[in-house]
């Protein structure tokens, strides 16, 4: 057993065995195969007894083989990795070598040649060769299976697939194929009862109800692998996630990734991978006509401000893709908008791009900017965005959010551009905090100056105004996520703010196509909200996280609502109306349109008091301006009394 176990491992160490070995294994087993046909056509003493002209007319055959093993190269596979072509080769090898054979046989049978070789009828060379083909096949699936059973398994992870149709068998066949093994099926998972008890590529189907913990625990599953078909009714199904999560049960996504050309092709590509927090999140599929806005953007001038930013830089990411003429990107932090200049050299050194570190709020440079560039089409994406450090500054908030969106949008008409894209936020609807009423004061501005260009024209303005408005965004810079992963990482505890306090989330590549949909498609003056899915409880995302983590004895700790924080947020104000648009997921507020003049008075009030630094007095401009800002759990609430 010692010498057994010993020459396995010197030959499973290899990366393959030396051509020669080969070679000589499948001549040796030719040999074998001839001898044993012709011990079966002729008794036993005669082929002893012409022993030598046997050898010779085998040695001869295996002359002729060898022909058939260099035509296709049937040493050159790893015997441990034998696929249905390789055995392909090997028969159509064997078959060349028995028609050479055959000739030889032939020739000499009618004198043309002189090799004193045995005579042998077609039968028997055909038998000969039918048997070598047939020994050399089972030589190499027994060395398959030996090295899966023995060697390829070892460190494969015993698993489940959740579902059962197309995708599922798909994914079986897959996961069989890898190399090395990364995964054993053991079963499938349904959500159909009348499943229950059948099989599938050998494998018994399991039905899904409050017993799978147990399952999981008797087959020993250490992973469970998610059909594609099935990963929206996974998403969906949060008992089913937590029970494998608290079974200590790894999840794998299989998904399809899908590309834009740039030429108006989409490239499909499948990715086998392990779940995040993100991927557990119920949300419905978000097609977006990429060739549209590929049509639009293509060949265009475009600017993108808060370029460095969660949205910015993927606006940027999306943007690039479609080829425009030239990109201006724009930002104040520095390193991250050196990160960013060196993406776009590194994945796009085709596009001519320009970063720039400034601040939008600076009226000089922002005019030399617009006068050099000349964007057709602007997104922008800069703000100050963290609701508790506005809360503490209140006038930068006014500074940054308000007079830079001014600034912009101003500039953006001045200089011609087409389409002015404004990102804001849920928290501009019935604002607590300071933040979300800077947002909705910028949501304000440039919707009367959308209105007064179009009184102005008699159709629409040479310049489009259009806002966007969503919800959080996943693993943006100060979220929720990436705060819960480095509070795990410490040993914890993970901070929720309250136990019951819900958000909308959204993934950031998702949240940037609709961007772009919207921000294209619009006519301007909209205020386009998106359809965010269903709302989730933090202090579900937070015990999620730490399952999927592995850590042990994480503590979740409950500390209060910071200041103007709700517990959920709104997407539409409570008097607003909304309706549909070209997306599903994207429908347009009805809000009560403002008098561009009277907007300018108010803001010019509102900015002269900012720059005093005096915050309650700012804050009291702010509340003027959008009476629906009630303050939430601040200083400034008893400005609402």
């Amino acid at each position: 057993m010692k010498l057994f176990n010993k020459i396995f491992n010197w030959y499973f160490r290899k990366d393959a065995l030396p051509y020669w070995c080969i070679i000589l294994m499948d001549c040796l087993l030719c040999i074998i195969a001839g001898l044993f046909i012709l011990w079966v056509f002729f008794r036993g003493d005669d082929v002893l007894s012409h022993w030598g002209m046997i050898m010779k007319t085998l040695l001869l055959y295996q002359l002729c083989n060898l022909v058939g093993f260099r035509i296709y190269h049937t040493y050159q596979g790893v015997f441990r990795y034998s696929s249905f072509v390789d055995l392909s080769r090997v028969a159509l090898a064997l078959v060349v070598g028995s028609i050479l054979f055959a000739t030889v046989n032939f020739l000499e049978g009618r004198n043309y040649i002189e090799l004193n070789l045995l005579p042998l009828t077609n039968t028997e060379i055909f038998s000969i060769g039918i048997t070598s083909i047939l020994i050399l096949w089972s030589l190499r699936i027994l060395v398959k299976m030996l090295y899966e059973n023995f060697f390829a398994n070892s460190g494969a992870k015993r698993t489940f697939i959740y579902g059962v149709k197309s995708g599922g068998v798909g994914l079986a066949k897959n996961i069989r194929n890898q190399k090395p093994t990364r995964f054993i099926l053991k079963g499938f998972l349904a959500d159909d009862k009348a499943s229950e008890h059948k099989e599938l590529l050998g494998k018994r189907i399991f039905y899904i109800d409050q017993n799978l913990p147990n399952l999981l625990k008797d087959y020993r599953i250490e992973a469970v692998l998610v059909s594609p078909l099935r990963l929206d009714a996974f998403r969906q199904n949060g008992e089913l996630q937590d029970m494998l999560m608290q079974a200590g049960v790894q999840i794998y996504l299989s998904e399809s990734l899908h590309e834009w050309s740039g030429e108006g092709d989409m490239h499909v590509s499948e990715q086998l991978k392990e779940v995040s927090i993100e991927d557990l999140l119920p949300r419905d599929e978000i097609n977006v006509d990429m060739d549209t806005i590929g049509e639009i953007l293509t060949g265009s001038k475009i600017m993108v401000t808060g370029s460095a930013g969660s949205i910015g830089s993927e606006i940027v990411r999306q943007v690039a893709a479609f080829k425009p003429e030239a990109l201006m990107l724009i930002d104040q932090a520095e390193t991250p908008q050196h990160d960013i200049r060196l993406m776009m050299e590194r994945e796009f050194p085709e596009i001519k791009t320009e970063t720039v570190v400034t601040s939008i709020a600076k009226r000089e440079r922002m005019e030399k900017i617009f006068q050099d560039f000349r964007p057709d089409y602007i997104f922008h994406a800069a703000a100050y965005k963290h609701v508790p450090m506005m809360e503490d500054n209140p006038c930068e908030s006014v500074e940054n959010n308000v007079v830079g969106t001014q600034i912009l949008a101003d500039l953006a008409v001045k200089y011609g551009t087409t389409k002015f894209v404004m990102i804001s936020t849920d928290k501009a609807v019935n604002p607590t905090n300071v933040m979300g009423c800077s947002k909705r004061i910028c949501e304000i501005y440039v919707q009367s100056l959308n209105e007064k260009l179009a009184h102005a024209s008699g159709n629409a303005p040479a310049t489009q105004f259009v806002t966007t408005r969503f919800g959080n965004v996943l693993g943006s810079n100060g979220s929720v996520i990436p705060l819960f992963t480095e509070q795990i990482k410490q040993g914890g505890p993970v901070t929720v703010t309250d136990p019951n306090i819900i958000r909308y989330f959204m993934l950031i590549p998702e949240a940037c196509k609709l961007v772009l949909e919207a921000g294209t498609k619009g006519q301007g003056g909209e205020i386009f909200v998106f359809d965010m899915g269903a709302p989730v409880r933090i202090s579900d995302l937070a015990k999620r996280m730490i399952y999927l983590s592995g850590a042990k004895n994480i503590q979740i700790k409950y500390t209060g609502l910071r200041e103007g924080e709700k517990l959920y947020e709104e997407v539409l104000n409570h008097e607003e109306k909304s309706k549909p648009t070209f997306h599903k997921k994207i429908r347009i507020a009805e809000v009560r349109k403002y008098d561009y003049d009277e907007v300018c008075r108010q803001l010019d009030e509102l900015v002269q008091v900012a720059r005093t630094y005096d915050a309650m007095e700012t804050v009291r401009i702010m509340k003027r301006i959008v009476p629906e800002y009630k303050s939430n759990n601040s200083v400034y609430s008893i400005l609402d009394k």
